[in-house]
């Protein structure tokens, strides 16, 4: 049975757990991330990472909570939300969502492995997954359904895929990526609100 940890031993564990899980699973991805690599610079036993959370999945999650409302502040309520009319509010949100996705490591993850976040929402409780249940894309459908004509899924695919669109930035190349990105960025947002 894992130790008694005081409050501040507890707090000081769960912000280490945290900031270790957030960097290893960024690099490296939920499968490659062992318990020994998430716990040891907390410096607990694996086996007392389930007094602070219910599994791995359940820690990976955590993790991505943590960033969620600031990546909703960000993407929605300084790029969605203050958007002059429909076509200026998409392109502040996909240009926020661009630079969260250029600057954001776990974010990055979560966009490029979506069987990560798969495998966390399978080992979750509903009331667990819960947690997640608003947070930017809810926002976003909110504002497609509204604004936009069309089906809010088959609009939030077309987003989707300009989002992929940083994923293979070295592709496209250095010198001409910030250009693509705007001319994407413009000609769909164009076509979604013409």
């Amino acid at each position: 049975m894992p130790p008694a940890f005081s409050p501040e031993e507890r707090s000081r564990i769960i912000e280490r757990l945290l900031d270790t899980a957030t960097r290893l699973f960024a690099a490296q991805g939920l499968r490659k991330t062992s318990l020994e690599e998430l716990t040891a610079p907390a410096g607990i036993a694996k086996s007392s990472l389930y007094a602070f959370f219910a599994s791995k999945e359940d820690l990976y999650f955590e993790a991505m909570l943590r960033q969620s409302e600031q990546v909703r502040q960000r993407v929605i309520d300084e790029g969605l939300n203050r958007g002059t009319d429909t076509r200026d509010a998409l392109r502040r949100f996909l240009r926020a969502t661009v630079a969260e996705l250029d600057t954001n490591p776990l974010y990055r993850r979560l966009m490029s492995h979506p069987q990560e976040m798969a495998a966390v929402a399978a080992r979750l409780t509903p009331e667990r997954m819960a947690a997640a249940s608003g947070g930017p894309m809810a926002d976003l459908l909110q504002f497609l359904g509204t604004r936009l004509d069309g089906d809010p899924q088959v609009l939030l695919g077309v987003l989707r895929a300009v989002l992929l669109t940083p994923l293979h930035a070295e592709h496209l190349g250095a010198d001409v990526y910030p250009a693509v990105m705007d001319r994407l960025i413009d000609a769909v947002t164009e076509g979604l609100t013409s």
